[in-house]
């Protein structure tokens, strides 16, 4: 029986974490899902262990691991994907950036890289003996195949959801078992929304149609889009994003969302992880009409484009004049991280009807104060190219929108620079004579 198997393999997080042996690498936390005790147990352990490699993404609240080792000897931090947290820790030399393409994550954990421990967070066990991996199914399947051992913790706060495969895992797969009681989920609150938002959204909604499929990142401007098409006259929308937000909650809950146009998992909102506010995580509590899905399914460019009209919004940090897109660093420094934005952006194109939008703000303010052109003649120095030159559609800041496809580089430096914030314009036509991608015309 699934109960007495369970109880044969309940210990404490500290019992638990003794499996965990210096040079191993484990794979612990990821965005809303992140088993406290076990990571408070592990950093107990500190002055036993050397060079072990943690892994996960997007933390939203500390590690006990990594604030108890300063020096880097103990835990090295491997990120899929940076957070702020993360980007602190990187400074201090103790986080690395993983490039990825999310789509292929499940992919290089089967093929490439090293898991020995899996210590994970999950929903109560059911009647049948699996957990649910609740806010993020992502890539946790294919890190429980590869390792030699895995724990689970038990929340009873975290939501149990309903998926589409490899969302859950059963107790003859887990070799311990911590129950954790109620401990909440971090929370992520929705970014502020500002004028400048409003309006760039307010250039994407038009290309918005009834039944469309809606893929949103994270950031204030795709949260300015959720409000508006809660408040908007669009009706019968689906949804297949990888990251789901408190924005399509409020779309669900405006009623602009059925999914009953959709091309796959019809009438069901598809996501590989989840993370904001307990509003969200409430709609979450078994909700039949979520499905929770890896991401080598919910972000693979084949499997999302057939949906029809899927629409993908996500925001960039610059863009040069020929349309090469950076979105997770600036210069050598990383920010976030690629992401599944090249997956959406392909998606998106290749979808019946479908459009994919790059978002920025025309300028940003520097640490001196000075305000400076995200629309650059060439990038800056060591960043990275997230969506190549040729990938790009749809390019939209609060001065206008674009669509890139088909342009020579002419004409991508004219239409780049018409969008660019004024003071900015006749700087970047100078720089694109010196390119010579300027033809003056007559």
């Amino acid at each position: 029986m699934p109960i007495a198997e369970y109880r044969s393999k309940c210990v404490t997080a500290d019992d638990a974490v003794k499996v965990i042996r210096s040079g191993d690498w484990v794979e612990i936390a990821f965005a809303a899902s992140v088993p406290g005790l076990l990571d408070e147990a592990l950093a107990k352990r500190k002055d036993e262990l050397y060079e072990v490699n943690l892994r996960g993404g997007i933390l939203i609240t500390p590690l006990a691991c990594m604030e108890s080792d300063s020096t880097g000897e103990h835990f090295t931090w491997n990120s899929w994907h940076f957070s702020r947290y993360e980007r602190n820790l990187a400074k201090r030399g103790l986080a690395y950036y993983i490039p990825v393409k999310y789509s292929e994550v499940p992919r290089y954990i089967r093929e490439n890289v090293q898991t020995d421990v899996v210590a994970i967070q999950v929903a109560p066990m059911d009647d049948h003996g699996y957990f649910s991996f609740g806010t993020s199914t992502s890539h946790y399947a294919a890190a429980i195949e590869k390792a030699r051992a895995v724990i689970v913790e038990v929340n009873e706060d975290m939501p149990r959801v309903h998926g589409g495969y490899d969302h859950i895992v059963h107790i003859s797969n887990v070799d311990y078992v911590v129950e954790g009681g109620h401990r909440g989920l971090p929370q992520l609150p929705s970014a502020a929304v500002c004028e400048m938002d409003q309006q760039i959204a307010s250039f994407v909604l038009p290309e918005i149609e009834d039944g469309a499929c809606i893929q949103l990142g994270i950031g204030g401007m795709p949260n300015a889009l959720g409000q508006m098409i809660a408040a908007s006259d669009l009706q019968d929308l689906g949804i297949h994003t990888e990251m789901l937000v408190d924005g399509f909650v409020d779309m669900v809950e405006a009623g602009k969302v059925s999914g009953m146009r959709k091309q796959l998992d019809r009438g069901r909102i598809v996501f590989a992880f989840a993370a904001g506010t307990q509003k969200l995580y409430d709609f979450m509590k078994d909700n039949p009409s979520l499905a929770g899905y890896p991401v080598d399914y919910t972000n693979h460019p084949f499997i999302a484009s057939q949906n029809d009209q899927l629409i993908s919004i996500n925001s960039a940090l610059e863009i040069d004049l020929t349309g090469q897109v950076c979105s997770e660093s600036a210069g050598t420094n990383m920010i976030s991280g690629a992401g599944g934005q090249l997956d959406f952006v392909e998606a998106a194109y290749n979808s019946k009807g479908g459009k994919s939008f790059i978002c920025l703000p025309s300028t940003y303010k520097d640490k001196k104060g000075q305000i400076n052109s995200r629309i650059k003649a060439l990038m800056t120095l060591g960043s990275a190219i997230t969506d190549t030159r040729p990938a790009v559609q749809y390019v939209v800041t609060e001065f206008g929108k674009i669509n890139l496809k088909g342009l020579s580089t002419w004409q991508r430096a004219e239409a780049l620079i018409s969008i660019a914030h004024p003071d900015f314009r006749e700087g970047l036509i100078v720089e694109a004579q010196k390119l010579k991608i300027w033809r003056r015309k007559s």
